[in-house]
């Protein structure tokens, strides 16, 4: 008997232990709709918080040492600058139609500084949209056909080589100067850039070359300085550079000046170069100032939501600050600074943040605000600019050759009289004299400190640890959702296909169609593969549409959405959509739709994190909510509840606000005035968007129309 007892025993295997991570799996599968609404709450007051968790901004790199040596420019390199810009306004020097005579004083001032001076010529390029252009090298415009003499653009370049230096790196100084349509602002940056060159044609402490380009900017400040920086890294040989003598009489008098009043100077007609690029700055100085006080702008922004090092905006807000007296600035919302609700919200964290204090008197948690507001509409801005994915100047082309970049725009207070013209050229000068010193201490590359961030002020930042926080709960609910549905969607179907009530063995017959059931999702899977192939296509169409001649915004924005509508219908009928099944009596065939639909979301939010932050933290601010709460209308009207009610006006709310037309609508009309809205607006929106190969295009045409559409067959979806 004992025998018979301890092999019994011994037969009894031990059932195996369910892993933590997989019961708390089940729990949050389980309680899949607690847990959206906490992650969606608490990632969007993450986002709201962002602006109190900013940190102070630090110089991460101690070599750059700014301010640790006195300011070299004196008066006298002033008194230089100031005969530049008074030789530039003159009205002798305007007097041709293609502004040779400017080119030929700023030519000839660099050589008698000693330095490398060279023309660098150049056709205006056209930015086209091409699907294949996306992610590719810079060089993806098209040249004119039909172009002419007047149609050149010529870049003034000057080199001064480093006296300690072995020419492998060099600092460039960018002047954008239009000599036909040229401001006394323009002029002034080039006296400042001036002033500085003369100074550093002198100094005995550079180890890198330096480079001044004056750009011309008459196409546009952003064509020159990318026409130059491609010939700079991949140099082509083209008839370009021996322009005909005949058909162009004023550029062949430009290269006359090497052998008329510059002989045997360092004068060149071929194309000269430096070392690599370590740092690049931006000049430029306006004509006016709204602002009661000398002001100097920063633009970070470039292509696809690339920033410069953070170590480099911190030298010159440092520097600006604390050396020359400068107000330093960055770019705001200003519809959001007079906003009554933000202001309410930063009163509550004002008043959290006492409460805090008296709790624990060294937490350091909370602003005022004011300062909020202001860091909220500085945090706003910059996600919007890194969003489009379009410069907001010429440095942008400096960062497409992952050179560190950035435009300064000063604005001087007072009307630019000879004294305060004085007093903004050695203020100017010495701000970029000292930048220039301390990217000249460099040993290496801008590697310290920070290349993702957004800025709460000059002063204030915050890191990609923290805004990424709540990325990732605004997106966390989405495979827990998805797995729920695939979840409750198969065992619905297995309950009300089997008798739950016969425990008996499974026949051959039922283990059939529990297969066939458990790969039903295939189905969906197809109606979502389907519905972002169009999305691919529609996003190919504006090819196609820009190639019809003299056609408005307005009439190529019409035919894109019928011809989107028209590849729809198409691909429904000829790849046999699932549609029909999605409306097919099984209760709920609708949960695997959106199952997927979800999956793919949060596939395509993660890619686009990766790519452009920001693009994908607004994306998911749109979509999130939409995806978690679409659910066929008819359920919500057949159950007359109060909370079926509200979740279907915000479907019908959420499913407006974020078809791609609409939310730029909407967020034009909160910036602009909704006045000023246009249904041509859109379509010159996005030929903005794909002729700056920007990855936002992609994102709104290939993952949030597409995922706009199944969410919308989702709501009116007949069970």
């Amino acid at each position: 008997m004992a025998e018979t007892k301890e092999k019994s025993l011994s037969d009894e295997k031990p059932k195996p232990r369910v892993r933590p991570i997989v019961r708390l799996g089940i729990f949050l599968i389980s309680h899949s709709f607690h847990v959206s609404v906490v992650c969606c709450t608490a990632g969007v007051l993450a986002l709201f918080l962002l602006p109190v968790l900013a940190k102070n901004t630090y110089i991460s790199e101690n070599a750059l040492m700014p301010g640790s040596a006195s300011p070299m420019l004196s008066n006298q390199h002033v008194s230089d600058g100031n005969r530049l810009v008074k030789d530039l306004t003159n009205p002798n020097s305007k007097s041709s139609e293609t502004g040779i005579e400017s080119h030929k004083i700023i030519a000839q001032y660099m050589l008698d500084l000693g330095a490398e001076v060279s023309f660098h010529k150049f056709h205006p390029q056209m930015n086209q949209f091409h699907p294949l252009h996306f992610f590719s090298s810079p060089d993806s415009g098209k040249i004119q056909e039909n172009y002419s003499c007047s149609s050149y653009g010529i870049n003034t370049v000057g080199i001064i080589r480093a006296p300690r230096g072995d020419g492998k790196e060099a600092i460039v100084l960018v002047t954008p100067y239009n000599a036909l349509k040229s401001g006394f602002g323009e002029a002034l940056s080039l006296g400042i850039a001036y002033s500085v060159f003369s100074l550093l044609t002198q100094v005995t402490w550079l180890a890198k070359d330096i480079i001044w380009l004056v750009a011309d900017s008459q196409y546009g400040e952003y064509a020159a300085v990318a026409a130059w920086l491609r010939e700079y890294q991949t140099p082509k040989f083209s008839s370009l550079s021996t322009p005909n003598a005949e058909m162009c009489p004023d550029v062949n008098n430009l290269f006359e000046l090497k052998g008329h009043s510059i002989s045997g100077s360092k004068f060149s007609n071929s194309f000269r170069r430096a070392g690599t690029m370590a740092a690049a700055l931006v000049l430029k100085v306006r004509d006016q100032n709204e602002q009661f006080e000398d002001t100097i702008s920063i633009y970070a922004e470039a292509s696809n939501g690339q920033m410069p090092n953070l170590d480099l905006i911190n030298v010159v807000n440092y520097l600006a600050v604390h050396r020359q007296g400068l107000r330093v600035n960055v770019e705001k919302l200003w519809s959001l600074l007079n906003s009554s609700w933000l202001k309410s919200l930063g009163e509550i964290f004002e008043s959290l943040a006492k409460v805090a204090k008296s709790l624990y008197p060294k937490w350091k948690f909370g602003i005022p605000a004011t300062e909020y507001v202001e860091g909220t509409a500085t945090l706003a801005s910059s996600l919007y600019y890194q969003a489009l994915g379009v410069p907001t100047g010429p440095h942008g082309a400096f960062r497409d050759y992952q050179v560190d970049a950035i435009t300064l725009e000063i604005s001087p207070k007072f009307s630019l009289d000879k004294v305060w013209r004085n007093d903004i050229l050695l203020r100017g000068g010495r701000l970029i004299e000292g930048v220039i010193r301390s990217v000249n201490n460099l040993l290496e590359k801008f590697h310290q400190s920070f290349f993702l961030y957004l800025l709460t002020s000059p002063s204030k930042f915050v890191s990609v640890g923290v805004y990424m926080i709540a990325f990732a709960l605004l997106i966390a609910p989405l495979p827990m959702v998805a797995a729920s549905l695939y979840v409750d969607a198969n065992s619905s179907s297995n309950c009300s296909k089997g008798d739950s009530s016969t425990p008996s063995a499974i026949t051959d017959t039922d283990e059939h169609s529990i297969a066939i059931r458990s790969w039903r999702w295939l189905n969906s899977a197809k109606l979502v593969f389907i519905v972002h192939l169009w999305g691919a296509i529609v996003s190919l169409l504006p090819y196609f549409i820009s190639q019809i001649p003299d056609c408005s915004p307005t009439t190529s924005f019409m035919i894109w959405v019928l011809l989107s509508i028209l590849s729809l219908l198409t691909l429904n009928s000829v790849l046999a959509s699932p549609l029909a099944c999605a409306k097919a009596t099984q209760e709920k065939e609708w949960a695997l739709v959106k199952s997927v639909t979800i999956s793919s979301v949060f596939i395509g939010l993660g890619l686009m994190s990766v790519i452009n932050f920001a693009t994908a933290e607004i994306g998911a601010l749109l979509m999130v909510p939409m995806c978690l709460l679409a659910q066929p209308l008819k359920l919500d009207v057949r159950a007359g509840t109060l909370r079926s009610f509200c979740r279907m006006i915000c479907n019908l709310v959420l499913g407006h606000i974020a078809f791609p037309p609409a939310a730029f609508f909407l967020l034009k009309g909160m910036l602009d005035g909704f006045g000023n809205a246009n249904v041509g607006d859109f379509w010159m929106w996005v030929e903005s968007l794909w002729a700056w190969n920007s990855a936002t295009y992609l994102f709104i045409g290939m993952v949030q129309l597409p995922c706009w559409v199944l969410c919308i067959s989702i709501l009116f979806h007949t069970c």
